[in-house]
């Protein structure tokens, strides 16, 4: 089943994501069989990373829970905030 995702960077937080950027994109290749979409959320002009945004297949809400609570900016106290939701693709059609 799909979910996304959606974590908010706590702010002055842009070095935190920078320096654990590569172990978070390391963390992701385990999974990529199960991501459908994933990447930050930007600033308006888009130079800034505000957070993240992942659409992925997971078997249940507690493998999506442990997904995002073992992401390495999770635990490096990165996001303010963590919200995953269940979610269905209508549009494009498979």
């Amino acid at each position: 089943m799909l979910f996304i995702i959606v974590c908010t960077d706590k702010p002055d937080h842009e070095q935190l994501r920078h320096d654990t950027r590569q172990a978070h994109l390391d963390y992701l290749s385990g999974f990529k069989d199960q991501v459908v979409a994933a990447g930050p959320s930007l600033t308006d002009d888009g130079a800034h990373m505000t957070g993240s945004l992942l659409i992925m297949d997971f078997a249940d809400r507690r493998a999506a829970e442990a997904f995002a609570a073992n992401d390495p900016y999770n635990k490096a106290g990165l996001f303010e905030n963590v919200v995953i939701r269940r979610w269905k693709k209508v549009i494009p059609a498979d």
